[in-house]
């Protein structure tokens, strides 16, 4: 996508979501993300940072409002055709890395493009391409035992922007890392999501971490507020 896109990457509007028991997490909750964007979502335990991830991913769905990735709203998709839309225009990247113990780093990467339907040679071009733009050129066919955790998630920022997404979902993605890889999973992370032009949402309990977005936000049962002014 690029910045010349006449919608957001992401937009939700109006959105309520209450929890088993009645209890309603937030309610008339509004978040537009910009393609080349990255926003920083914060807030306490519980709060439903989550939640809001897997709703903006269609894993999940609202009590109320609309949720639209690229365009499309997810209200009016069955859920085939969310299956689809969340293969083909989101890529994920979790704290647990969730990197493919059997397949090689290419192999891994290189999964998205293939359940598009991809040739293998284009996807074996893409996954080397990706590795490479995060320092790991050369190392296609190693296998995920042999990286440390802060290569394993250089993997999976590789994954998930392997088939272009408009949408780059994160949920704590440096929790499993020390401070000095975290900030330099960090600074390639927003890096490579602007040279993407993908709209990303970092979720995290760190202000360290929070502070690499363009935009910090504060997730409460009102909804989302700004974080320090931003």
């Amino acid at each position: 996508m690029s910045g010349s896109s006449p919608h957001p990457a992401l937009a939700l509007t109006g959105i309520r979501k209450s929890v088993p028991g009645g209890r309603v997490l937030f309610e008339g909750l509004e978040l537009c993300v910009a393609p080349g964007e990255v926003v920083a979502i914060m807030g306490e335990s519980g709060v439903g940072k989550s939640t809001l991830l897997n709703l903006a991913a269609g894993l999940d769905r609202a009590d109320a409002g609309r949720v639209e990735i690229d365009g499309v709203a997810l209200e009016g998709l069955d859920e085939d055709g969310r299956t689809r839309l969340r293969r083909d225009r989101i890529g994920f990247v979790f704290q647990a890395f969730h990197i493919l113990p059997h397949l090689s780093l290419a192999q891994n990467v290189a999964l998205p493009l293939v359940l598009q339907g991809s040739g293998a040679a284009e996807a074996t071009a893409r996954a080397a391409d990706m590795l490479a733009a995060v320092g790991l050129a050369g190392r296609e066919a190693a296998r995920p035992s042999q990286l440390s955790g802060g290569e394993l998630q250089r993997v999976a920022l590789a994954r998930a922007l392997a088939h272009r997404p408009a949408v780059v979902l994160a949920d704590e993605p440096t929790g499993n890392l020390d401070p000095e890889t975290a900030d330099r999973i960090l600074d390639l992370f927003v890096a490579e999501v602007r040279a993407s032009g993908a709209a990303a949402i970092l979720v995290t309990h760190s202000v360290r971490a929070a502070a690499v977005a363009g935009r910090r936000l504060i997730l409460t049962a009102k909804g989302l507020a700004p974080s320090d002014g931003r």
